[in-house]
């Protein structure tokens, strides 16, 4: 699925100030994948959800247009997965950029894959973009070779993997997320602990879950096999796993989730067990998603700089298109706690 933006012109051949994917979704209240769908004349949308969204784009001016006839300088911008407030924070930090510097977006998908197809690959080698933000994904070496011998740079941004030392990358501590949320879990008196990973085979899942164990290990407390559980960033599989947590003879009072919306999982598994957060159990996420300040009560969460790692690895991007070396390959920005109403002592 790939989408393209292109300036939107007013009276007297003025520039208008050119709206963005954030906002076209917003006022149409639906998701960027569904946006695009249209874009791209999908059947699967509903009859006035596309009647509103097309009447958004007649507004806005927008022009459709394949991406083999764009013109103008772009930037591929490629998830593993469209959709939710994660991916739309990494999109409002590269639209930032790209608006400032007169640059479009074109969005791509790998339908959940954390490797784009050849397909893909073959789209961007006729576009020839500046350069490419790969979020959550990673490419092979023959998809690095075909890149690399048109000198159209890359950045990866939240590592699914080692990407190695020469391979420019933007990502967050996420070892020291991880154990600055069992700390305070820790610092509040809970022992037990459980943790709820994201996709074992990440690198900032297996990172968050180190920081979790070192933490446990540094306050003299045997990390128990048992409390540490594996799915991926969403709803429906953290919701499964608290549930099993939840049920152990010996449950644990407090749980880390290693993503904000696993945390939605587990205050939903909270309540179907008659569990009240934070009196019989604590929750702590990451990400610190604009959610986290909307559910109830408000939730203890890892803050992730994900507007700024967005920012950064577009402007390193840019900069390697013009021929700029970056003063560092390998970027990890700093995260901190926020605390809000879902954490408290244990009630026994």
């Amino acid at each position: 699925m790939t989408l393209v933006w292109f300036e939107s012109f007013g009276s007297g051949g003025v520039v208008a100030e050119r709206p963005t994917i954030a906002k076209i979704a917003e006022q149409a209240g639906v998701s960027v994948p569904t946006v695009s769908k249209v874009l791209n004349g999908r059947a699967d949308v509903a009859a006035a959800t596309r009647a509103r969204i097309e009447s958004l784009i007649q507004e806005h001016g927008y022009r459709r247009r394949s991406s083999s006839t764009a013109a103008g300088p772009m930037i591929d911008l490629v998830f593993n997965q469209l959709g939710g407030e994660w991916a739309m924070e990494l999109i409002r930090g590269v639209e930032e950029v790209v608006r400032a510097e007169g640059v479009e977006l074109v969005l791509s998908e790998c339908g959940g894959a954390l490797r784009p197809r050849q397909e893909w690959i073959e789209s961007v080698l006729n576009r020839r973009p500046l350069g490419v933000i790969m979020v959550f994904s990673d490419l092979d070496t023959d998809q690095r070779a075909q890149l690399e011998a048109r000198r159209i740079p890359f950045v990866v941004v939240d590592p699914v993997g080692d990407v190695g030392d020469d391979v420019p990358s933007i990502g967050s501590a996420n070892w020291n997320g991880g154990r600055l949320a069992t700390t305070h879990l820790r610092t509040l008196g809970h022992a037990r602990i459980g943790m709820i990973g994201g996709p074992i085979e990440t690198l900032c899942s297996r990172q968050r879950v180190d920081g979790y164990t070192d933490a446990l290990r540094s306050a003299g407390i045997e990390v128990d096999p048992a409390l540490i559980r594996w799915a991926d960033f969403e709803v429906a599989g953290a919701h499964r796993e608290a549930l099993a947590l939840l049920r152990l003879a010996d449950r644990p009072t407090a749980i880390f989730a290693g993503s904000d919306m696993q945390a939605l999982g587990v205050y939903q598994a909270a309540r179907e067990l008659g569990l009240e957060v934070p009196r019989d159990l604590s929750v702590v996420g990451y990400d610190d998603l604009p959610v986290a300040q909307w559910v109830t009560p408000t939730l203890t969460t890892v803050h992730q700089p994900l507007h700024q790692m967005a920012e950064l690895a577009t402007r390193v991007v840019l900069d390697l298109s013009r021929g700029r070396t970056p003063t560092a390959l390998r970027l990890d920005l700093a995260v901190d706690l926020r605390i809000r109403q879902s954490t408290a002592p244990p009630s026994h």
